[in-house]
């Protein structure tokens, strides 16, 4: 054996000649360096064998969510108490992750051309890895060189030496092109404006043709379709609601939130853990999208005959809209009764509720179709409780009766970034019974003169305008003017000319008393809400 190697066949870095030359001029220039050495931008480290903590926070997410069908909102903050990240780095983790997940039909479609295997074909760990990587390079201000190196570095540390080869070779490709480089590229053999938009804008093609039948349907242009789509890929601002004659805005807007634009009570929090504001903790002060504040105020703000002493949230959970609706109920001496079919979402609407007075509202467990006989069962608030002995078996209790409808949820996906890759376009169809089903119970035990609001997040005209529609064939309620009603509890001047949520629904007579029938829609990219879809009914 040549005495340049030593028995085990490796090579003998201290033998002479060449290679003992080259190795001993290497050492003496890492003597003469100064600082820290940086590995070359161009070939990350091989040893790098820990993964990043906020980069293993972003990837454990995308895991759990293809894995256990975990929801990114829940496992995230989990996953980030458990690595004990501090702000910057959660702040990192989230974008990483929500981002990743919201722009993977963009980013599969681009590491489709830098793979030389199909996506499915390729071992899902790898694959996450990936689009973690492709996020960085073209989503995020994160350099090349960085992205690379704490990706291979993440896919060494969690898979393997060989599988990070892989995942620098594919990156590397990613990194050779601008994000509008890869579109025009991938778009450019495309005549469909509806299949480019799915790529562009990382949606299905079923949204997106539903959500552009939407826009049409609730009297928007269509065009404005890639405007709502890029709205849905932006993280959502977090709203902050004052419970009415309950809780203050004082400490939020201390510690730098800013008073909402669209809404009286409400602010929008982008300073970090809500959890650190006790009015937050004590529940005084929510979290709730500005557009649910909006449906539930524009609710108790619809002017009614008569008594208005008892009001149902028929569909309760978890809590937020029975949380205000509760409130503005104290303030009119009215008590509230909070039904939700699943135990486990009841106790949410109970914990919600514990700021009002224990005497103001009572939760029911129990599906919403049968309220009108569960009702009688019930252990009511004393107004309530006299109203059903007054009316007995007729059951129409109720002055006024919210129904936030189990819906597909299309117009909340900024707020789930995984959400839209997991519904199917059967998922609206399985659910229009049980809106359907829902709405009648509900005006079943609403009092004549009493107003029901149909509420989705939702703005598929199959889940909206088409059973609003099969509800009025039904004869027992009339559409009161639910645009006016919107504008009347929103600040003044934002819900006016572009801005107008408002559609008359064509064929729909006037209630009496009223100047128009009309919905409202709201949108993303208009309202910066969800798109949350309010019909307000009066009872005949």
């Amino acid at each position: 054996m040549s005495d340049n190697f030593n028995r085990r066949g490796q090579r003998n870095e201290n033998s002479g000649g060449r290679n003992s030359r080259r190795n001993a001029q290497g050492r003496e220039r890492n003597r003469k360096s100064q600082g820290r050495r940086d590995f070359s931008a161009s070939v990350p480290s091989a040893r790098r064998r820990v993964a990043d903590p906020d980069r293993l926070v972003a990837f454990e997410v995308m895991q759990a969510v293809d894995n256990q069908d975990s929801y990114a909102n829940l496992v995230l903050p989990q996953t980030i108490r458990k690595h004990r990240l501090d702000r910057r780095d959660a702040a990192f983790a989230t974008e990483l992750a929500y981002g990743t997940l919201r722009e993977r039909g963009t980013y599969d479609a681009i590491l489709s051309r830098c793979l030389d295997r199909p996506l499915e074909k390729t071992d899902p760990k790898i694959l996450n890895a990936l689009r973690l990587g492709a996020h960085q390079i073209l989503g995020m201000r994160v350099p090349n060189h960085a992205a690379l190196n704490q990706t291979v570095g993440l896919a060494r540390g969690v898979i393997g030496a060989g599988p990070s080869t892989m995942v620098n070779a594919v990156l590397r490709r990613v990194s050779e092109k601008s994000r509008e480089e890869w579109m025009d590229e991938l778009t450019a053999d495309l005549t469909d404006d509806i299949k480019r938009m799915s790529i562009e804008e990382s949606h299905p093609v079923w949204i997106v043709r539903a959500f552009r039948q939407a826009l049409a349907a609730h009297g928007r242009v269509p065009t404005e379709i890639q405007d709502l789509l890029a709205a849905d890929n932006e993280s959502p601002s977090v709203h902050l609601v004052a419970l009415p004659g309950i809780g203050d805005l004082g400490e939020a807007l201390d510690n730098d939130a800013v008073p909402g634009q669209l809404v009286e009570g409400s602010a929008v929090y982008s300073h970090g853990d809500l959890g650190r504001l006790e009015s937050v903790r004590s529940g005084r002060v929510r979290a709730q999208d500005v557009g649910s504040q909006l449906v539930a105020r524009a609710l108790a703000g619809v002017g009614i005959e008569g008594s208005d002493q008892a009001w149902l949230d028929l569909c309760a959970g978890p809590g937020g809209k029975a949380a205000l609706m509760g409130a503005l109920a104290v303030e009119r001496n009215a008590e509230l009764v909070a039904n939700e079919s699943a135990k486990h979402r009841a106790d949410l609407v109970s914990h919600a509720l514990e700021p009002l007075p224990k005497s103001a509202f009572t939760v029911m467990t129990g599906d919403g179709r049968k309220i009108r006989e569960n009702i009688m069962d019930a252990d009511l608030p004393e107004n309530i409780g006299l109203a059903v002995e007054a009316f007995g078996e007729d059951g129409d209790v109720f002055d006024r009766v919210m129904v936030d409808a189990p819906c597909s949820g299309l117009g909340a996906l900024r707020r789930r970034p995984e959400a839209r890759w997991r519904k199917k376009p059967g998922d609206v169809a399985d659910l229009l019974p049980l809106q359907l089903e829902l709405t009648q119970a509900a005006i079943s035990v609403t009092r004549p003169g009493g107003v029901v609001a149909y509420v989705t997040c939702s703005p598929h005209p199959a889940e909206t305008q088409n059973i609003l529609l099969d509800v009025l064939d039904g004869g027992e309620v009339e559409l009161l003017d639910t645009a006016a009603a919107v504008r009347s509890v929103a600040l003044p001047g934002v819900l006016e000319g572009d801005a107008d949520p408002g559609t008359a629904v064509p064929g729909v007579e006037p209630a009496e008393g009223q100047e128009a029938a009309t919905t409202v829609q709201l949108w993303p990219h208009v309202h910066g809400t969800d798109a949350m879809f309010m019909a307000l009914l009066r009872k005949k």
